[in-house]
């Protein structure tokens, strides 16, 4: 049986993560992985965690099963934190599942059964994860345009021509905020008209949000899921916990199912429960019982949104900086834009051959479509990969 076996395309980042660790050059820059660093070059815990996790260890007395849906109460801590009060609790089935990978693989496996002709459309370009996860599924995906590699910012009104494109019963797959792997987001005037067009041609509306409290804020990285959520028909939610709770290697993340007719609630929450019994029955429960001791105790709360505000902050002083930075060097302001995108990331907009120069000759490692992790830079190194764009010639 094993001779029949194919070799698989290797992961370009989990590649680049490998080149970098085997380049022996002293100064040299990881820009490619995507996980939140702080200026030391550590993915720290978080004190909330720390603090959860310890109590949790004196206070569990059982590592029984929770349940084929996880606990019901992280399911409604983490409902709170991402709707709010924007959509009544009993239009919402949601599950535990193995980080935002573990949601959108579960969202994917019920869009297939509920409907096996439905296309997603995917942003141009996404996490390329969204569309690995739908060819291996056999789901048709349709790009639609979303990067102006011009402006940097959003083609808008080719995201509009391409969407109308679109079939009732087709998915539209958003980002609900800090797009990846641009950076460059709507405005919420530009979410309103996305949200009319849904609603005009019958699509579902399915949002991936793994950043929520990395670009604007807690409350405002969550106004475009929670108006979206709010305003069509139905809705899929995919949410992870990694990166705003820094839990990456615990697998946190929540899959919702959104109706606006609660009486199809109890026929999704089921759906969702037998999606996970068929792929890894029981959810795992230590980071999401992290996540819901610190969103159910007002102090540790506090402290976690005192610390990810931190992060955030952080992350817009070094676009900044590095905007800035840029500006002095070319004496234009034509990478404005890295100071107006939101979260980790940003696309740069260089020449495959020119992400390569970078990484050849200054030992600056990032995606080969110029995507750049911001959290991967700290106040001294800003200036070194500023010097290094201008000399390739971006």
């Amino acid at each position: 049986m094993f001779e029949n076996l194919k070799p698989q395309p290797a992961d370009k980042i989990l590649a680049l993560m490998q080149m970098y660790r085997e380049d022996p050059r002293e100064q040299k820059i990881d820009l490619g992985v995507g996980v939140y660093k702080d200026a030391n070059g550590v993915t720290p815990v978080m004190r909330a965690v720390k603090a959860a996790e310890h109590r949790i260890w004196e206070e569990q007395d059982s590592k029984a099963y929770t349940g084929l849906a996880g606990d019901p109460v992280y399911a409604d801590a983490m409902i709170s934190l991402i709707l709010g009060t924007s959509v009544p609790r009993a239009s919402i089935a949601a599950v535990a599942t193995p980080g935002g990978t573990g949601a959108c693989r579960q969202a994917f496996e019920l869009i297939r059964m509920a409907n096996p002709s439905a296309r997603v459309f995917v942003s141009n370009p996404t996490w390329p994860n969204h569309i690995s996860i739908l060819n291996y599924l056999g789901i048709e995906t349709v790009a639609y345009r979303y990067f102006d590699e011009e402006t940097r910012g959003v083609d808008f009104d080719g995201m509009i021509e391409d969407l109308k494109t679109a079939k009732a019963g087709d998915v539209v797959l958003l980002h609900g905020c800090c797009h990846n792997p641009t950076g460059a987001n709507l405005n919420m005037v530009q979410w309103q008209e996305v949200v009319n067009l849904i609603n005009d041609r019958g699509m579902v509306a399915m949002i991936d949000i793994a950043y929520q409290g990395f670009g604007d804020g807690l409350n405002e990285d969550a106004q475009a899921t929670r108006l979206v959520a709010s305003s069509v028909k139905e809705c899929l939610i995919a949410a992870s916990c990694s990166k705003n709770f820094g839990v990456y290697r615990e697998r946190t993340g929540l899959l919702m199912a959104v109706s606006a007719d609660a009486g199809q609630t109890a026929l999704n929450q089921g759906t969702l429960a037998f999606l996970n019994r068929q792929n890894y029955s029981f959810p795992p429960d230590h980071g999401a019982r992290v996540v819901t001791t610190i969103l159910m105790d007002e102090g540790l709360r506090a402290d976690w949104m005192a610390e990810l505000e931190e992060v955030r902050l952080s992350m817009l002083g070094l676009r900044r900086q590095l905007a800035d930075e840029l500006q002095r060097l070319s004496g234009s302001d034509r990478f404005g834009f890295l100071a107006q995108h939101r979260g980790m990331f940003s696309r740069l907009g260089a020449a495959p051959e020119l992400v390569e120069k970078l990484r050849v000759e200054h030992g600056i490692y990032m995606v080969g479509d110029s995507r750049m992790n911001i959290a991967g830079l700290n106040e001294a190194t800003v200036p070194i990969l500023a010097k290094a764009i201008i000399d390739v010639g971006v």
